[in-house]
C-alpha cells in the first residue's frame, strides 16, 4: 500500500481547505469504498483527511417539508429510521438492497454517492482504464462488458454507477448540499445533475469542485415519495450490484396517475431518470399497457454491447414489476 499522512478535521472548513490545497489530498468517512481502492493501490493518496467525526453531518430530520440526510449518516440507521420507511419507502428500499448489513453499519450517505464504479478493469491496475489513468483507453468495450451500462455510455467508458441509493435519491428530486471552505459558501446540486456521464473526461464523477464536500442530502415531501419503491435483479440474492434496478413513485387520484417518477440502475453510466417514462405515465389509468408502454421509453437511447443486450429487456420487465406492484 501507498503510505499515506493521516489527520483529522476539526470541522467542515478545514476539511474542504486541506483538499483544495493539494490534489493529493483525499477525504475518507466510513472507509469502506477507499480502504478497498488503497489495498488495490488504485487509490493512490498522499494524505487522507478523516471527517467520519465532524459534528452535525450525521443526523436524520423529517418535517413537514421534507427528509434531510446529513452526508455521515450511516445507511443502516437511514434505512431503520420510522421517517424513512413511513414516508420514504423507496430509499428505505434501495440501502437495504445495498452491500451487507457490516457494510451499511459503516457506510456514510455521502460516501455512497461518492463511490467509485465498481467495473472490474478500474479495480484491475494491470488493465487499461480511462477512468482511473486518461488516455490508456477502455478494455471493456471490446472485453467482459456483461456488467456494463447500456444508457450513457461513450467510447471512453462504459462503467455502471453503482449506488442503488443514488437512483431512489434521482427518482425523489433529491438535492445534494455541498460546502466548500469558507463558511456560507454552500450550493444546492440537484441529484440528476450531480453525477456525469462519462463522455471524453471519464475521470470526472461528479460536479464537486476542488475542496467542495457534501455536508447533506434533502429530499422534498410529496404525496408520491410515500408511494415509492425500488425494485433490484441481481445475481445473487445479496451483497451484489444490480444487473438492473428501478426506483419509482407514484401520485394516483381518481383512478389516474398524476404524477409519476422513474429512475434506473445498473443499466447507465450515472443514475438513469427515465423522463420519457414518466410523461408516458401522467395522465394514464395505472393498467398493464400504460406500464408497458412507460417501460418501453424507459430504455430510450440504449445501446447495448456485445455481452449485455439482455439488459434492455431486463430494465424494462424491472419498471413493469415496480409499477404493477405500486400502481394495484
Amino acid at each position: 500500500m501507498h503510505p499515506f499522512t493521516y489527520l483529522r478535521a476539526r470541522d467542515v472548513q478545514q476539511a474542504s481547505a486541506l483538499a483544495a490545497q493539494d490534489r493529493g489530498t483525499e477525504l475518507i468517512a466510513g472507509g469502506t469504498d477507499m480502504l478497498q481502492l488503497l489495498k488495490d493501490d488504485v487509490r493512490r493518496p498522499e494524505r487522507l483527511v478523516d471527517i467520519g467525526g465532524l459534528t452535525g453531518l450525521a443526523s436524520v430530520e423529517a418535517t413537514a417539508s421534507g427528509l434531510r440526510l446529513g452526508a455521515l449518516a450511516r445507511m443502516s440507521d437511514v434505512a431503520d429510521n420510522p421517517a424513512v420507511r413511513d414516508g420514504y419507502p423507496a430509499i428505505a428500499e434501495a440501502l437495504l438492497a445495498s452491500a451487507s448489513p457490516q457494510v451499511r453499519n459503516m457506510a456514510t450517505i455521502g460516501g455512497n454517492l461518492l463511490q467509485r464504479t465498481r467495473c472490474p478493469y478500474f479495480r484491475d491496475t494491470a488493465t487499461s482504464c480511462n477512468k482511473r489513468e486518461p488516455g490508456s483507453g477502455c478494455a471493456a468495450i471490446g472485453g467482459e462488458n456483461r456488467l456494463h451500462a447500456i444508457l450513457g455510455g461513450s467510447a471512453h467508458c462504459v462503467a455502471t454507477h453503482a449506488s442503488d441509493l443514488a437512483v431512489a435519491l434521482a427518482a425523489l428530486d433529491a438535492v445534494v448540499v455541498a460546502e466548500g471552505a469558507n463558511a456560507g459558501s454552500g450550493r444546492r446540486i440537484p441529484l440528476v445533475d450531480f453525477h456525469l456521464v462519462p463522455g471524453d473526461t471519464p475521470q470526472r464523477e461528479n460536479v464537486l469542485q476542488d475542496g467542495e464536500l457534501i455536508v447533506a442530502v434533502e429530499v422534498p415531501a410529496a404525496a408520491l415519495t410515500r408511494r415509492s419503491l425500488y425494485r433490484k435483479v441481481r445475481d445473487r440474492a445479496s451483497f451484489e450490484f444490480a444487473l438492473a434496478s428501478a426506483a419509482v413513485a407514484l401520485e394516483i387520484d381518481g383512478g389516474v396517475i398524476h404524477q409519476a417518477r422513474v429512475a434506473l440502475g445498473g443499466v447507465g453510466t450515472k443514475p438513469w431518470r427515465a423522463y420519457e417514462a414518466e410523461r408516458a405515465l401522467v395522465g394514464a389509468t395505472p393498467r398493464s399497457a400504460a406500464f408497458e408502454a412507460a417501460a418501453s421509453r424507459a430504455v430510450d437511447g440504449a445501446k447495448p454491447l456485445e455481452q449485455n443486450g439482455f439488459k434492455l429487456e431486463l430494465a424494462q420487465r424491472v419498471v413493469i414489476r415496480a409499477l404493477t406492484t405500486l400502481g394495484a
